[in-house]
C-alpha cells in the first residue's frame, strides 16, 4: 500500500472545473506530474494557466518558493482529452459533474483504454462508489477520493471504499493523500460519506428550533458562535452553501437512511428554496446580503435596571456574576423576587410547576458555556412581563450579550451539542468509521472548535444524554433518542472516543 503511493509519479485529473482544478494543485504541489484532462480543450488551458498562476501567488506571498513554485508549475500537463493514451500514468481522479450516467460512461471507457493494474479514483460528493464502480468490468480498482472546496485550503479527503474495492486500495490511497499532505479519513459508502452525515445534528436541530418558533436564526447563530465557539452559525453555513445544495443533501441522506428521525430534514428548507432564498448566492436567505456582505438583523437593546431583586436556584456561579453587577440577590423566592433557574433536561415552566416556584416570575437561564459569555434567557407563556424585563436587565448587567428566546424542554445551545454528538456517536455505534476518523473529519471538513465525540466528552457524556433523555420524554420526538454508544459510554463512564471492547477482543 505505501509503496504504491511511494511509486505515484503522474496523475490525470479529468474535470477542469473548479474541484480538478484544485485536486490538480493539490497534485502538483506535492510532487505528482498532472495531466488535466477535460471533454473541452479551452476550460484545459484556461485550468493549466490558473492553477500556474495560483503557484505564482503563493511564491509572492512567501508561501512557497519560487523554485517551488515554478518546479510545480512545470509539473501541469494538458492533454487532448480524458481518453488519452495513459501510458505512464498511475493514477486517474475523476471529478466531472455530479451525474451518475456520466461518471459511470466515463469509467467504462477508460477501463478499455487504461492498463488493467491502473487504480481509478471518483470525487463524487454524493453519489454511491458501488453503483459507480458498478459500471466496471473489475470494480476492485475503483475507490472514491472525497475532497473539499477549495482544495488546497480543506486538508481533509475521505477515502470511501465501494463494496467491491479491493481491500488493499483504501489503505493505498490513504497513504497517497497523507504524502501529499492532506488528512485522509475512511469514510462509508453510504449517504453524505462521513463528514455530510455527521454535519447533519447541526442542521437538522437549528431547524427544529427554528420551527418550533424558539429563537430566530440570527439569534441561534449567536447562540451558536458565543456559546459553543463555532466559527459560523448554522443558518450563516446554509447561506453560505445555497439551499440549492443543502436542502437536497439533507434529503438525500434522510432518505438513504430509510428515514431515520435523528436525520430528519425540515419543511422550512423546501419552501424557501422554492421561493428563490437560497443564501448569499441570491441575495437572500435566512439573512440579506448587500453586495455579498451578510446584513445581521441588530439585537435588541435590554431594559434599564429595574433594582428589582433577583433569586437564582442552584446556580451559584450565576448569582455570584449578578452580585458583582450590583444586582440584588435574594435569600429566595420572595414576593418581590424575580426567579431564575437553569434546567438542562427541562423547560423552566417544567420546573416551576413541578417544584412549586411562581410560575410568572420564574424564568430560565441556559447554563452551557458556565455562564462565561453570552447568556441566554427563556421565556414560558406565563410570565409576568415586568418580571421577564427585570430579568433581562438583571442579566444585562454582568456586561455579557443577552439573548432572549422561547422556553422550551432543553437551552437552545445543549440542543445543537446534544444533536451534533449524538448523530456522530450513532455513527461510530455502527461502525461507519472510527472515532478517531469521525473527529478528524468533522473538526477538518466542518471547521468544528473539536471533533464531535472529543466535545461529548468535554461536555460529559452523562449531561448530554441527560439533554436528550429529557428532550425524548417531553417531546415524543423519536429524533431525540440517545444513540446506543452515547448510552454505554454515559452509564460506564467511558470516552465517547474509545471503542471499548468488542466480541473481536476475546477472539484473539
Amino acid at each position: 500500500m505505501a509503496d504504491w503511493a511511494e511509486r505515484v509519479a503522474v496523475i490525470r485529473v479529468i474535470g477542469a472545473g473548479a474541484m480538478g482544478r484544485g485536486i490538480a494543485q493539490w497534485a502538483a504541489a506535492g510532487g505528482a506530474a498532472v495531466e488535466l484532462a477535460d471533454a473541452r480543450p479551452e476550460a484545459v488551458a484556461d485550468a493549466v494557466e490558473q492553477v500556474g498562476a495560483m503557484f505564482d501567488r503563493l511564491a509572492a506571498k512567501g508561501r512557497m518558493t519560487g523554485e517551488d513554485a515554478a518546479a510545480a508549475r512545470s509539473r501541469l500537463r494538458p492533454v487532448d482529452g480524458p481518453l488519452a493514451p495513459l501510458d505512464g500514468c498511475d493514477l486517474v481522479v475523476e471529478a466531472v459533474r455530479e451525474d451518475l450516467t456520466v461518471k459511470r460512461e466515463l469509467f467504462a471507457a477508460l477501463e478499455k483504454v487504461a492498463p488493467a493494474s491502473m487504480l481509478f479514483a471518483t470525487n463524487t460528493s454524493s453519489l454511491s462508489v458501488t453503483e459507480i464502480g458498478a459500471a466496471l468490468a473489475d470494480p476492485s480498482r475503483l475507490a472514491g477520493l472525497h475532497f473539499f472546496n477549495p482544495v488546497p485550503l480543506m486538508k481533509v479527503v475521505e477515502v470511501v471504499p465501494g463494496a467491491r474495492t479491493a481491500g488493499w486500495v483504501p489503505g493505498a490511497f490513504t497513504a497517497l493523500v497523507r504524502r501529499f499532505g492532506h488528512t485522509p479519513v475512511t469514510a462509508p459508502d453510504t449517504p453524505g460519506f462521513l463528514v455530510n452525515h455527521a454535519g447533519r445534528g447541526l442542521a437538522t436541530e437549528a431547524l427544529a428550533i427554528l420551527a418550533e418558533a424558539v429563537a430566530a436564526p440570527a439569534d441561534v447563530d449567536r447562540i451558536a458562535r458565543d456559546v459553543l465557539g463555532l466559527r459560523m452559525g448554522p443558518f450563516e453555513l446554509m447561506d453560505l452553501t445555497g439551499l440549492d445544495v443543502s436542502h437536497p443533501v439533507l434529503e438525500t441522506i434522510w432518505a438513504g437512511f430509510h428515514g431515520e428521525p435523528r436525520l430528519r430534514p425540515s419543511r422550512i428548507t423546501r419552501l424557501r428554496m422554492q421561493a428563490g432564498l437560497l443564501g448569499r448566492k441570491t441575495g437572500e436567505g435566512f439573512y440579506r446580503y448587500v453586495d455579498g456582505v451578510k446584513q445581521e438583523p441588530p439585537a435588541p437593546e435590554p431594559p434599564a435596571v429595574t433594582g428589582r431583586p433577583v433569586w437564582v436556584r442552584s446556580a451559584p456561579v450565576l448569582a455570584d456574576l449578578l452580585r458583582a453587577a450590583g444586582v440584588p440577590v435574594a435569600d429566595g423566592p420572595s414576593d418581590e423576587a424575580v426567579v431564575l433557574v437553569a434546567p438542562e433536561d427541562r423547560s423552566a415552566l417544567d420546573v416551576a410547576l413541578e417544584d412549586g416556584l411562581p410560575a410568572d416570575r420564574t424564568l430560565g437561564v441556559d447554563p452551557f458555556g458556565g455562564f462565561a459569555s453570552r447568556l441566554t434567557l427563556a421565556v414560558h407563556p406565563g410570565v409576568d412581563p415586568a418580571a421577564g424585563r427585570a430579568a433581562w436587565a438583571a442579566l444585562a448587567a454582568t456586561g455579557r450579550d443577552v439573548t432572549v428566546v422561547r422556553d422550551a424542554p432543553a437551552p437552545v445551545a445543549a440542543r445543537l451539542l446534544a444533536s451534533i454528538v449524538n448523530v456522530a456517536a450513532e455513527i461510530a455505534e455502527q461502525r461507519l468509521a472510527t472515532p478517531a476518523d469521525i473527529d478528524a473529519a468533522v473538526r477538518l471538513g466542518l471547521g468544528y472548535p473539536r471533533g464531535p465525540l472529543e466535545w461529548g466528552d468535554a461536555a460529559g457524556a452523562a449531561r448530554l444524554h441527560t439533554v436528550l433523555t429529557g428532550l425524548l420524554a417531553r417531546t415524543g420526538d423519536p429524533r431525540y433518542r440517545p444513540s446506543r454508544w452515547l448510552t454505554d459510554r454515559a452509564g460506564l463512564g467511558l470516552p465517547l472516543t474509545e471503542p471499548g471492547t468488542t466480541p473481536a477482543d476475546l477472539l484473539g
